[in-house]
């Protein structure tokens, strides 16, 4: 397929593009595309192209999901070992959270830690979980999910299914690392 200079079969081709060669799409008009693609942008003729599904929203819904699942928690109480909305613990919490929304994760905060890729706190999306270690050191012991605007929802031991800001006294300089599934 031809990347043209503008919207006209006579104008000059500026670069070929190959079949189901991935491209961005910034309008449409009379059957030409203005478009980006191989590091060029430049026009095409919109009988070549054709829409793909996005596969990041499947991701979102799932993460989005999850959040609306921890939040309608709030206030449920701490049990250590819990795993339903009769009482969670921290990794109980997030499990359940998650596969409400169709994700399978591990059972315990470490586990979940050894997910996923590592993400620093200024590149963090809603969804991403949180890892902290409360019992001093490294150790990873405690997991949060991330829900934007610099808040966390998680389990804690003193007040249950709660939000809490990233940046708290007691929650900051524990932080482990985070990871996005």
């Amino acid at each position: 397929m031809n990347l043209r200079k503008s919207a006209s079969t006579s104008s000059t081709i500026i670069g070929k593009l190959q079949r189901n060669q991935s491209l961005t799409v910034h309008s449409q008009s009379n059957g030409w595309a203005k478009v980006t693609a191989i590091g060029k942008t430049g026009y095409v003729s919109t009988q070549y192209i054709a829409k793909s599904k996005p596969k990041a929203a499947a991701t979102t819904d799932y993460k989005s999901k999850a959040i609306s699942v921890a939040k309608n928690n709030i206030g449920v109480k701490y049990v250590w070992g819990g795993t339903t909305p009769k009482g969670f613990d921290c990794s109980g919490l997030v499990k359940y959270s998650f596969a409400q929304a169709g994700k399978t994760l591990p059972r315990t905060a470490a586990e979940m830690y050894g997910q996923g890729t590592k993400v620093s706190t200024s590149s963090l999306k809603a969804g991403d979980l949180m890892f902290y270690a409360t019992s001093g050191g490294s150790k990873v012991t405690h997991v949060a999910i991330y829900i934007g605007n610099g808040q966390i929802i998680h389990s804690t031991s003193t007040n249950g299914v709660r939000i809490d800001n990233i940046s708290n006294s007691y929650w900051k300089p524990r932080f482990v690392g985070a990871k996005r599934l």
